[in-house]
């Protein structure tokens, strides 16, 4: 990403969040009383920093698990490419970002 483009904020609602991370609205919304999450709130709904949701979220071990178990995290295998034709180059793979970047 070009130094001059700001960094886009992706941000969730309390039902979405909730739903990606497998736990209840409750735990959502206690975490926003407790200022725990970043968000702004757009037409008297809270919009959540997805950053700070899953900083958040890793910080606590039950959540954590939460995400492994109930959330999006019991996707992830089968997002894993098989198919050796379509999967990252395994030289590349290693290497930092920004080399690769400088390489195209």
């Amino acid at each position: 990403m070009p130094e001059n483009q700001p960094k886009q904020i992706i941000r969730v609602s309390v039902s979405e969040a909730a739903r990606l991370f497998g736990i209840d609205t409750k735990t959502i919304r206690r975490a926003l009383a407790n200022d725990e999450l970043r968000y702004v709130v757009v037409r008297g709904r809270y919009r959540i920093n997805f950053e700070s949701l899953l900083k958040w979220s890793q910080s606590r071990i039950k959540l954590s698990n939460k995400l492994e178990g109930k959330g999006i995290g019991q996707y992830v295998d089968k997002w894993k490419i098989k198919n050796t034709l379509y999967s990252p180059n395994p030289k590349l793979v290693g290497k930092n970002v920004d080399k690769i970047e400088d390489e195209d």
